[in-house]
């Protein structure tokens, strides 16, 4: 980026300047908004969340991967007193003494087009009784099972569809958060280059003022001027004293802000370097619209609201009617005196169930609930419609605005270097008594005037290019997409 001394704005230096202190630390405003992106709360705080989004994408993936765990029980040592039935339906409390251990290795696969899941498991226990001295085994030496939803909602299945959107609009997400950074600490530069140009315009005014002040004392001793002139230029010259207090304040004011914001340290001095226009870089609708919907978090969260819905009436409908679970295992399992009798010509064990639920009468609530969600997904293909025209219509305004503080930057530049150049003319003139104290104000106002309308105009521009950065991630000064 081309950046301009500062200096050149001013129409007459002060002494001294330019020689700043060791400890001045001149920046640009490019390297303001790495420091913010880099150093901010705002950045840490992004920063933040896009770890959180990972780790939660991560977590939804694992879901789908086999899941392997292991479970037991070391030891299960108890003594105590029991109660135990009598045959004539009579209690008596028994005195127990035993320990009872067990180990289980299970495996588990959620199948994701069904909605079910295979299972596998192994087992082993052991039952020491040590008041009788008999040990015991019991295994299941192998199981595997499956379990299937019958007409029921897929949890799996949608999680699979609307996930992978969330994490990606969290991706963009993220690089929007950096984006709308830059936006706000653009705010800051200019709020302290505003301040310092507003100093340095002050301190030439009032060094200016008493050099004219000095002139018109001589023309006054010679009477070639008036009192009242005299008085005017006094008065000239308080009024530039208080505005060097107040441009002082300011910019200390606005130095806090900006170090602040950006996480800067320590009470050296800040000078920025006045940035130029991108004069080159051209931004039509057609483009920008483009990228926004390729690359906006916005544009993701239109499909993922879409998804969402769709799944709430899925959801709704799966919860209606006859529901019903699909259990099937088969297996062997085995008890013997110790641990290879476990495992020595086990039993088979085979279990095949299906359980039902069939509401015979709920008064119309299935009913409502799945014409709630069909409602409330046809709110939400409008309300998604309506946030589309919105989308579009913000940046086709952005693009126009700063298509027009692009022209704006030209015409205030141009302003500035016609009233520098109208008050260096009135200046002389009044030094050669051709122009009159209330004229030479008038050309003094005007140019300091022009000076700050092209720092503003400045502002605006930037301010709009960066905007629309943030509304479309893409860089046009590269013509690349924005990416961290």
């Amino acid at each position: 980026m081309k950046l301009r001394p500062l200096f050149i704005l001013l129409l007459i230096a002060k002494p001294g300047f330019g020689k700043e202190a060791a400890d001045t630390l001149k920046l640009s405003l490019q390297q303001v908004v790495d420091l913010a992106k880099s150093n901010s709360i705002a950045a840490k705080q992004a920063a933040t969340v896009r770890e959180t989004k990972y780790w939660e994408y991560r977590t939804f993936k694992s879901n789908y991967q086999p899941q392997l765990s292991l479970n037991g029980i070391l030891p299960g040592y108890s003594k105590t007193f029991t109660q135990v039935l009598q045959p004539d339906g009579t209690i008596r409390f028994q005195p127990i003494h035993y320990d009872n251990s067990s180990l289980e290795l299970n495996f588990s696969q959620s199948i994701t087009a069904t909605g079910g899941s295979i299972y596998g498991t192994t087992q082993l226990q052991r039952f020491s009784d040590f008041d009788r001295h008999n040990v015991l085994y019991n295994g299941i030496p192998y199981g595997i099972g499956y379990t299937q939803p019958l007409f029921q909602y897929n949890g799996l299945k949608w999680d699979k569809r609307i996930e992978p959107l969330k994490y990606n609009e969290s991706r963009q997400a993220f690089i929007e958060s950096q984006e709308k950074i830059a936006v706000t600490v653009e705010g800051f530069f200019f709020d302290l280059l505003l301040a310092q140009v507003n100093l340095q315009i002050a301190e030439t005014n009032l060094a200016n003022t008493q050099k004219i002040m000095d002139i018109a004392n001589v023309k006054f001793e010679l009477g070639k001027i008036s009192k009242n002139e005299i008085l005017q230029l006094q008065l000239e010259q308080i009024n530039a004293k208080k505005a060097v207090g107040t441009a002082k304040r300011d910019m200390e004011i606005a130095t806090l802000n900006l170090r602040s914001y950006t996480g800067q340290e320590g009470e050296g001095k800040i000078v920025l370097l006045v940035p130029s226009a991108i004069s080159q870089m051209e931004v039509s609708p057609d483009k920008v619209l483009t990228e926004a919907f390729a690359n906006r978090s916005d544009a993701i969260a239109f499909s993922r609201r879409l998804a969402e819905a769709q799944r709430d009436v899925a959801r709704a409908k799966g919860q209606n009617g006859l529901t019903a679970t699909l259990n099937a295992n088969l297996g062997s399992s085995n008890s013997a005196g110790s641990i290879p009798g476990v495992y020595r010509s086990p039993q088979n064990q085979q279990l095949l169930q299906v359980q039902l639920s069939i509401p015979l009468m709920d008064w119309g609530r299935s009913k409502s609930r799945a014409k709630t969600a069909e409602a409330n997904k046809q709110f939400t293909e409008y309300a998604v419609e309506q946030d589309k025209q919105t989308f579009k219509q913000q940046i086709i305004t952005q693009v126009s605005l700063f298509t027009v503080m692009k022209e704006q930057l030209v015409y205030t530049k141009e302003a500035d270097s016609i009233a520098s150049e109208k008050y260096q003319i009135a200046r002389e003139r009044y030094v050669l008594g051709d122009l009159s104290i209330t004229d030479l104000g008038i050309a003094f106002r005007e140019n300091d005037q022009a000076k700050r309308d092209y720092v503003s105009s400045l502002r605006d521009f930037w301010a709009a290019y960066y905007q629309l950065r943030y509304l479309s991630l893409y860089d046009f000064e590269l013509n690349r997409k924005i990416v961290y």
